[in-house]
């Protein structure tokens, strides 16, 4: 069985080296194109294409999905299988392009979570389980059948990046199974389950970041774990942003207002809620290196 990989991240790359291990035929990558990055505007290569490219796995990197040139080239490999990693969304003649279909890996359990960040999202809920889907591709975005899904228990702490990789490995062994049943001719897609209460993960912005602090220390602390390491929560402090990549909640009367916040000038920086504060641990001020807060306030004034 011929397949086609289509993928750009680090979390895309897991699945791949697992099928290419597992003995099957990947014929070509799809990945992004490359991207100047840096101070020196370099132009960088995705994960996926460096993987790829050390592996001698022929790579197309579109700039448009639907360009014919491209089209063409992918229409040659005479792929029986295509299968999407943290990719861009496909038209339809790509995706309705090889006799078996196309399949994506999705790190949510669906229905929930449809959309670009469902694993930000189901941590700043406050989830304590999140997992992996495997669907076939159709028109509208992360609806498709679902052939397979694993879960895995999101800790109380746990950040975006920890299940990040945690996820990625589930979703690797996941995709070897399905790919596998799919070689075999021994699938049997679901129809995914009908719920009132359809939660979302849509692309996160900017100012979706920014601390709240009139909101409670739980709703915070969840803020701050869903967005870490990347995008990463924020707040103002002396004019300057402060990002916060891990907190603790101490739940007591915060005593000042929501916002305020208190320090020994040498070992702890704490921020009020309307139910407690969040204590800050490791944390990055503009125009300087991500460091442990006691680093932070050696350095400067408060």
């Amino acid at each position: 069985m011929k397949i086609v990989f289509m993928g750009t991240p680090d979390f895309a790359v897991a699945s791949l080296a697992a099928l290419q291990q597992a003995g099957f035929n990947i014929v070509a990558v799809v990945t992004a194109p490359d991207k100047p990055a840096g101070r020196g505007q370099k132009l960088s290569e995705s994960a996926v294409k460096l993987y790829a490219v050390e592996h001698q796995i022929p790579v197309l990197q579109p700039e448009k999905l639907k360009n014919p040139e491209f089209l063409a080239q992918l229409k040659s490999f005479q792929a029986d299988l295509q299968v999407v990693v943290a990719f861009r969304m496909l038209p339809e003649v790509v995706w309705n392009m090889p006799p078996k279909g196309t399949i994506n890996l999705h790190g949510s359990l669906l229905p929930q979570y449809r959309g670009a960040a469902p694993i930000n999202h189901a941590i700043i809920n406050g989830e304590k389980e999140s997992g992996v889907t495997t669907f076939f591709l159709t028109h509208e975005i992360d609806t498709g059948d679902i052939i397979l899904s694993d879960s895995i228990a999101i800790g109380d702490d746990e950040s975006a990046g920890e299940l990040h990789d945690k996820l990625m490995d589930l979703g690797a062994k996941l995709l070897v199974k399905t790919v596998t049943a799919i070689a075999e001719n021994n699938v049997s897609e679901q129809p995914q389950p009908q719920t009132e209460e359809l939660k979302h993960a849509p692309k996160i912005f900017k100012e979706d970041c920014k601390v709240n602090w009139n909101n409670n220390a739980q709703e915070i602390h969840n803020l701050i774990r869903g967005l870490s390491p990347y995008p990463t929560a924020f707040t103002i402090l002396n004019d300057k942003t402060l990002k916060i990549f891990k907190a603790e909640i101490e739940l007591q009367e915060p005593g000042i207002a929501a916002g305020g916040f208190l320090t020994d000038g040498k070992t702890f920086l704490k921020f009020a809620t309307k139910d407690g504060f969040i204590k800050l641990l490791d944390i990055q001020y503009e125009g300087k290196k991500r460091m442990p807060i006691a680093d932070f306030l050696r350095g400067i004034r408060l």
